[in-house]
């Protein structure tokens, strides 16, 4: 016997969960939306608008500080106060999150229920005291910064990325392990407030899913800013010497010690689907953790789904967002939809920023292209020289023999911003020569899609 019955019930209210929710109620399904921390989920609360928030105050600091570049004379120290950052971050994140809260409020649809949610079978929840079944089940309870197996882990202090946005002092040191996209913008954040960092990557290059050429640039701005950065040396081990915490690296000298004052783990993400009684519903999960699902979202129990960070990559809240509306043109509209080729890009939001869609030149060849390839230096042209920022490039792969885009990579000022004309490109099968033929505003910083596209040719 249940205490409610509903057309829909969607457990996790983040990026994904919150949307779908709210699209089915209003197209009349009875809707209830189980959630037991913070609406907006780790996008609103802990990641993509209080990184973004802080990463304008590093940003900031390191105009200030290069303002005799500009002809600017400032006659103080620059530094950061850190409590006063993090309540700006705070305050840019509360008024979002009142936002979600107050829609909620306002639709009758959709019943709220701020508690933890456990499957019993895969028509009902254990959802504190009550029990509560629906036609349909959508899981979105998102992932946790993972743990590697790193010894003596579990006996000293470290950080995680949720950590790193309510510190209220600036660290004297900080370790970073990890050199992926969390890793990065911490690293960079963290200098620029006035930090000695140390970035520790187990591969040979920061920003592995880049173009090698792209991870080169982000590696020689964080030497120029003082950043050590340490590719090649895998953690092995984690000790506390009173006065910080040592880490142990295997590298290519062999190991070697550092102590820091703080540590912050930047390993990757791991789902969240260890504790809401997936076995009890059916719903298989695979050796990391998340929940399978085929390409419409449909896991291996009837009438379960599973969208955003807990059924793997991308982990990105715009594709989140897009499961969301997928599955309610599916749910709601009985619409026939695939994520199946669709077009994801992503962004690192250090200094200069990166803008990547597409296949590199590398995947394009590994899946049997013949490529065309236009690259454009941001240094020969006159938007970033006038700006004094001419780190970077644009690179675009292409297909030789239909012309068409196949990926492009962006490494500059507001290289996220910038790359969306060749998301759009890629979507309509845009060729490189249509690129090139599209007059671009001077002097504008996308002026170097139209030069790199002009320049494409097919490598020897």
């Amino acid at each position: 016997m249940t205490d409610s019955d509903y057309d829909l019930l969607v457990l996790g209210g983040g990026m994904a969960g919150l949307p779908v929710a709210m699209k089915c109620a209003y197209s009349g399904m009875e809707t209830v939306l189980v959630e037991d921390d913070l609406l907006g989920g780790t996008c609103l609360n802990r990641g993509c608008i209080p990184t973004k928030t802080m990463l304008r105050s590093a940003e900031v600091a390191h105009l200030a500080r290069r303002s005799e570049e500009f002809g600017i004379e400032i006659d103080a120290d620059i530094t950061a106060n850190l409590e006063a950052i993090v309540q700006r971050k705070d305050d840019v994140v509360e008024s979002i999150r009142e936002g979600a809260y107050e829609n909620v409020a306002d639709h009758d649809g959709v019943d709220l229920i701020e508690e933890r949610g456990t499957f019993e079978s895969p028509e009902e929840l254990r959802v504190g005291d009550r029990r509560i079944s629906a036609e349909r089940i959508v899981i979105n309870t998102g992932a946790r910064p993972a743990r590697p197996p790193i010894d003596g882990l579990d006996d000293v202090e470290v950080l995680d990325s949720t950590d790193m946005l309510f510190l209220d002092t600036v660290p004297d040191s900080l370790a970073v392990i990890g050199g992926g996209y969390v890793g990065t913008e911490y690293a960079q954040m963290y200098s620029r407030f006035g930090t000695d960092v140390t970035v520790f990557q187990r591969g040979d290059r920061l920003l592995p899913r880049e173009e090698p050429a792209v991870s080169t640039v982000i590696e020689d701005v964080f030497t120029d800013e003082g950043i050590d950065v340490r590719t090649e040396a895998a953690v092995t081990k984690l000790a506390s010497d009173g006065e910080g915490i040592v880490l142990e690296a295997d590298g290519p000298d062999g190991i070697v010690a550092t102590t820091a004052s703080e540590v912050l783990l930047a390993a990757g993400r791991h789902p969240k689907t260890d504790d809401i009684g997936l076995e009890q519903a059916g719903v298989e999960t695979d050796e990391q953790g998340f929940v399978e699902t085929d390409d419409s979202f449909r896991t291996t129990a009837d009438d379960v789904y599973a969208i955003g960070d807990v059924s793997g990559p991308p982990m990105f809240t715009h594709s989140a967002r897009d499961d969301a509306d997928l599955l309610y043109r599916q749910l709601a509209k009985d619409e026939e939809i695939s994520t199946e080729g669709r077009v994801v890009p992503w962004a690192v939001f250090t200094d200069p920023q990166v803008g990547h869609v597409g296949l590199t030149e590398q995947e394009a060849r590994d899946e049997g292209y013949e490529v065309g390839i236009g690259r454009q230096d941001l240094a020969d042209q006159g938007k970033p020289k006038a700006l004094g920022e001419p780190e970077g490039f644009v690179k675009l792969v292409t297909d030789a023999e239909t012309d068409e885009l196949l990926g492009a990579h962006v490494v500059g000022e507001q290289g996220a911003e910038i790359v969306h004309e060749l998301v759009l490109a890629i979507e309509l099968g845009a060729t490189a020569d249509q690129i090139a033929r599209t007059m671009h505003i001077h002097p504008t910083l996308p002026e170097s899609i139209n030069s790199a596209a002009g320049g494409v040719h097919k490598p020897s």
